[in-house]
């Protein structure tokens, strides 16, 4: 492990922080939605059943890529695809699942997300893709969720809400709002009128474009960000 990588007190507080964030920015309600990041040879998920506001750092439940756990509370009832995501995606180093207004309003109608605004290069191609029905928690919404996933970095879940994948906490988290304001302005371009879609190879250019676009954090001493 790099010696600048963030400790596992470090990613239980991050956990902490993004759920709580994700409520203030309205991209869950209560206890729905969960988070995981990559650490060691496992994960750190949230778990099942504690609303953010008293969530605390030792309630963050690690995790194998076994699905085995020894902890004194449950792991969130989706660790499934947050396991078999960062199992299957090594490029992947955090999951962001949240069920927000208008991205779960889309996933109800079991509608894709077209390329309406350049933006969607963030999701890694030209539509955001929408994973067919699975019960929550299970196996099938796992294999529909990858499925749905393939060169992807985001997806819509039929009747549930969204998945965001980031290389860390921060991007995830990011792509999340993105998505979530994409599916705003789609929503509102269709009462206006009928949507220009941005054509493939566009987004593709784009898509090449955003490979260094995204959060950035500061480096001490420095005025310039670096992408983070």
């Amino acid at each position: 492990m790099p010696a600048d990588a963030p400790t596992e007190s470090d990613l239980r507080s991050a956990i902490v922080a993004a759920s709580s964030r994700v409520i203030a920015l309205g991209l869950s309600q209560g206890t729905s939605g969960n988070i995981s990041v990559r650490f060691g040879e496992g994960f750190l998920v949230t778990p099942s059943g504690i609303p953010p506001e008293d969530l605390a750092p030792e309630h963050i439940v690690p995790m194998d890529f076994a699905g085995r756990h020894a902890h004194p509370l449950a792991p969130s009832s989706e660790w499934r695809f947050h396991r078999d995501i960062l199992a299957n995606r090594p490029e992947v180093g955090a999951v962001v699942h949240a069920h927000p207004p208008y991205a779960t309003g889309f996933a109800i109608c079991g509608r894709e997300i077209p390329a309406v605004h350049y933006m969607i290069a963030m999701a890694g191609g030209p539509t955001i893709r929408c994973a067919p029905y699975a019960p929550y928690g299970t196996e099938a919404l796992s294999e529909v969720a990858l499925a749905a996933l393939e060169g992807r970095s985001c997806c819509l879940l039929a009747n549930h809400g969204l998945i965001a994948t980031g290389a860390d906490l921060a991007k995830a988290l990011w792509l999340a709002v993105e998505v979530e304001a994409l599916c705003r302005q789609y929503a509102i371009a269709l009462q206006v009128g009928t949507p220009v879609v941005l054509d493939d190879a566009e987004i593709a250019r784009t898509v090449e474009r955003f490979k260094s676009y995204g959060p950035r954090t500061i480096d001490p001493g420095s005025k310039t960000g670096r992408a983070s």
